[in-house]
């Protein structure tokens, strides 16, 4: 087949490309690279099949490439920090890209999946279900440009499906994190590993369930194939944790249990206390389970960084030695 991936460049999107690759596909990476890098695509780019485009999807564009089968349409910043910091780019990546998109799926009569988020429910208590239509969700707050954006997104992609006919999926994810968050990201799982001292924004009470991004790219695959056109959860539910604990965890893992935790106020109000998904849904009619546990998961994460910093080192050293001849 072949498929297009926007936001190809990111977290989930490297992965995916990486995937779709090994399994025979040809991939078009889409991606405007505002919060991601090159750098991610760097097993990508020697494969014959691989073709990125660097281009906001914001502006409607087509392809003079032929046919797409499938579109993963992943772009939008997901890190408060980086939605925080254009809103209205945010918006508008989420709506007007999403229109984009779907536009070319009725040129191209492709299938194509949302990349929509656990935010969409607001503030609740976990589990949270399909079903749940999302209450105590604040449209004004400094997060509405993402979580309204996201829900305006979902909205677009059924208004098509109804009107258009066109074959939508729709999965919300749940705190993805893994190999490839950039440094500047700030998420918490990020800025663990990174930062010292670790700073818990809030009492540390406030309960996150992580999602290594393999078993996500592994959902997102599953659900693109199925035939389900609702909205699906993609998280564990295995990796419910508490952010103190999750602090405590970072720490052991990377031998700094003597390390100081701080804490800050809460940077936004309107952050939701728990956020767990319930996966029956994933897991009876995607035959989809998470296989990598919370631990096993920020162990690899804490690698990649290891293994950047030191290539980081290594590069600097070269140049340093290339400039003093």
């Amino acid at each position: 087949m072949k498929i297009m991936v926007t936001g190809g460049a990111g977290l989930i999107g490297a992965p995916l490309c990486e995937r779709l690759l090994e399994q025979g596909h040809s991939v078009v990476c889409v991606d405007n690279l505002f919060n991601s890098t090159m750098n991610n695509l760097t097993n990508c780019l020697a494969n014959f099949k691989f073709q990125f485009i660097e281009h906001d999807i914001c502006s409607p564009f087509l392809i003079l490439a032929g046919k797409f089968d499938r579109i993963y349409h992943l772009a939008c910043p997901a890190s408060p920090v980086h939605y925080q910091n254009d809103p209205v780019q945010t918006m508008k990546t989420s709506i007007y890209g999403s229109f984009n998109m779907l536009e070319l799926c009725q040129k191209y009569d492709a299938r194509i999946l949302f990349t929509s988020s656990s935010e969409v429910y607001g503030n609740i208590r976990t589990p949270i279900k399909e079903t749940y239509y999302g209450e105590n969700v604040d449209t004004l707050g400094p997060r509405a440009c993402y979580v309204e954006s996201k829900r305006a997104g979902e909205s677009l992609f059924m208004a098509f499906k109804r009107q258009f006919n066109i074959d939508i999926r729709i999965a919300r994810l749940f705190n993805i994190y893994g190999p490839r968050m950039s440094e500047d990201d700030g998420r918490v799982v990020p800025n663990f590993i990174l930062k010292r001292p670790i700073t818990i924004y809030g009492d540390g009470y406030q309960e996150r369930s992580f999602c290594y991004v393999d078993d996500c790219v592994d959902g997102l695959i599953k659900l693109m194939e199925s035939n389900i056109t609702t909205p699906i959860n993609i998280g564990d539910p295995s990796g419910n944790i508490s952010i103190f604990d999750l602090a405590e965890e970072v720490l052991k893992l990377m031998g700094d249990e003597d390390d100081q935790i701080v804490y800050e106020k809460k940077r936004s109000q309107d952050e939701p206390n728990q956020r767990c998904p319930d996966i029956s849904q994933a897991q009876r009619l995607l035959l989809w389970i998470p296989r990598v546990d919370l631990i096993d998961g920020l162990q690899k994460t804490i690698n990649y960084y290891k293994e950047k910093r030191l290539l980081k080192s290594e590069i600097f050293y070269a140049k340093n030695i290339n400039t003093n001849r």
